[in-house]
């Protein structure tokens, strides 16, 4: 997958193991660590073999699975990391996920991002639904996900295995028509 998208401040781009150590160390902080399912990795070897599925699936022919990372475009800096998981064709959906360092949090840098992969999605992958959903006291992603537009659904109790016990997650979608309505009105 030759997959570079650009915005003004950022470089996102398909993970390689190149990315490994960086990886680590964003799945390793314990404050991003707080609303993952993943959890912590005792080793990198533990992160390498995720990052290896990720390859695998980004150059899988069908493109069914994105996975990116955010860096800083003028100095190349690793900020994160952001995806895109397709359904079924008929449904013409896809899940979105991101996970962005703890020094770049509160700088718009994930909302940048998902406004670049909702693009994505909508114009070049011309989907007609993508969803995301976080964990209820995740303030940080609830404000990300509604400053891009997209609407909260629904609320699914006790579905998320964080590490402090089964937590409520709250279910986002936006809608193809949603998006041309959004960039109409900021046009």
């Amino acid at each position: 997958m030759d997959i570079k998208l650009q915005t003004k401040r950022l470089f996102i781009t398909p993970v390689s193991l190149a990315d490994l150590e960086k990886i680590h160390e964003l799945h390793s902080l314990p404050e991003t660590d707080k609303f993952n399912t993943l959890g912590i990795p005792e080793k990198l070897s533990q992160t390498e073999e995720v990052v290896k599925g990720w390859i695998t699936k980004n150059n899988d022919q069908e493109n069914k699975y994105f996975t990116f990372k955010i860096e800083l475009a003028e100095c190349r800096s690793f900020v994160g990391l952001i995806a895109l998981n397709l359904g079924l064709s008929k449904f013409k959906n896809a899940e979105v996920w991101y996970k962005l360092h703890s020094d770049f949090w509160n700088k718009g840098y994930a909302t940048e991002s998902l406004n670049k992969i909702l693009e994505f999605g909508f114009g070049k992958l011309k989907l007609h639904r993508i969803e995301a959903g976080c964990a209820v006291q995740n303030l940080g992603s609830i404000r990300v996900l509604e400053k891009v537009g997209m609407i909260r659904e629904g609320r699914k109790r006790k579905v998320l295995p964080l590490k402090d016990g089964w937590s409520d997650n709250f279910h986002y979608a936006m809608l193809s028509t949603d998006y041309e309505s959004n960039r109409n009105n900021n046009a």
